[in-house]
């Protein structure tokens, strides 16, 4: 009796997947649950776990291939224990599809008994680095090993250079090593083609344009200072910078609706709905986990979806219904320390806000000169269906609210 492996039901707008790495080879025995194999779509990473234990029959697609929706991975031999399972669910030859093989977004694998869970992209640069799992400490959650981690244990163990004075060197250690010049030539990820991909399209099918401003956040700053204590107590969480442009930009796209429109064809279609797009770093590349219905949150419910998918970026758990829709986006370049840039829009979304890193600049106020805590502001917007007035006018907007935080529990 045997066991088909199949390519699980990929996410709605997803064609196709890449195989990305088999984790087993023909012959060896496999346990239950455990990965046998990485898919890869344009967004998020697909674990295939054995659907039973056994012997790794037969496999029918080599790491790099292109496959689809129900197509066929492997051949599995159950054990006697398992044969007798499967025979009482299926037919005798089983179909593993994706009723039976679990789709997990860059979920852990068991690397075996009582080892740390790895993501795929962990996995990874452990063998890249030849670094046993085993002596990094993880900080991820329940223990879990992040890139971040492998990163420190790399920059902190001894270096095969350092060695002691006392020992005395052969004239094979004291002979100068010779200059080491090389490229490292690898393979694009799924993620990062489909992100130049989109970029790329933003640039050609977009009249992009950009203005600027700067907000003094001296009242924010101060509210923040004010509650941040009370405020963290009571909702377990830290009072952010990104409610408050959350809230701002909202007020603001409530006053110039068609920077929360898109284009389709020739219409313009306005949304009557707030899903904010949040551009986040993660370890595979740029990800924009969209907060839907943000008007209806308070900004304790703002913070708190904020940091969950933070937690989820830094794990790679970040699902594809997490990442669709949105209909404008906020990126926050300033947590990087930059200065000043032009954000790229988010197609088919026709606005973005940049921020930026946050700096004590002169400024004039009631005729004289202070230090005030300044940030520079960038809108991209698509100059088809957007007017320049409008664009000005939406960044001062926002500007009005977090320069005067009292707008925005008065909704002015």
């Amino acid at each position: 009796m045997t066991i088909e492996v199949k390519v699980p039901q990929l996410p709605e707008s997803v064609t196709d997947a890449t195989l990305v790495a088999w984790h087993k080879t023909v012959g060896q025995t496999v346990q239950r649950d455990e990965n046998l194999v990485d898919l890869e779509t344009d967004k998020v990473v697909l674990e295939v776990p054995a659907p039973f234990s056994g012997v790794l029959k037969e496999i029918h697609s080599e790491n790099g291939a292109i496959v689809t929706s129900g197509q066929l991975l492997a051949i599995l031999e159950p054990s006697s224990a398992d044969a007798v399972a499967a025979a009482t669910t299926a037919e005798p030859k089983v179909s593993a599809s994706s009723s039976t093989v679990a789709m997990v977004a860059d979920a852990a694998e068991s690397a075996g008994p009582n080892a740390e869970k790895l993501s795929p992209a962990v996995r990874r640069q452990l063998e890249e680095h030849d670094i046993d799992a085993s002596l990094v400490k993880g900080t991820g959650r329940g223990g879990r090993i992040l890139k971040s981690d492998i990163q420190s244990f790399i920059e902190h163990r001894p270096h095969p250079e350092a060695v002691s004075a006392e020992m005395p060197l052969t004239p094979e250690l004291a002979a100068p090593l010779p200059d080491q010049r090389s490229d490292h030539r690898v393979p694009m990820s799924r993620l990062r083609a489909r992100i130049a991909e989109r970029m790329v399209e933003a640039q050609q099918s977009a009249a992009m344009l950009t203005t600027f401003n700067e907000i003094d956040l001296t009242e924010v700053m101060a509210l923040r200072s004010r509650y941040k204590g009370i405020f963290e107590k009571k909702h377990g969480v830290k009072l952010g910078l990104m409610s408050f442009f959350i809230g701002a930009t909202i007020e603001a796209l409530r006053r110039f609706p068609v920077l929360n429109a898109s284009i389709e064809g020739n219409d313009i279609v306005y949304h009557d709905y707030f899903d904010i797009g949040i551009a986040v770093s993660s370890e595979r590349g740029l990800l924009v986990p969209v907060i839907r219905n943000a008007d209806r949150l308070s900004f304790s419910e703002v913070e708190n979806t904020i940091r969950e998918y933070g937690t989820k970026a830094r794990e790679g758990t970040i699902s594809m219904d997490d990442l669709t829709g949105g209909t404008f986006t906020i990126t926050n370049g300033g947590v990087f320390g930059s200065m000043l840039s032009t954000p790229i829009l988010n197609p088919p979304q026709s606005g973005i806000l940049g921020m930026h890193t946050i700096q004590q600049r002169p400024q004039v106020v009631a005729g004289e000169i202070m230090a005030r805590p300044m940030m520079y502001v960038a809108l991209t917007y698509d100059h088809r269906i957007i007017d320049g007035s409008d664009a000005v006018q939406f960044l001062v907007a926002v500007k009005q609210s977090l320069e005067d935080p009292g707008r925005l529990l008065l909704q002015i």
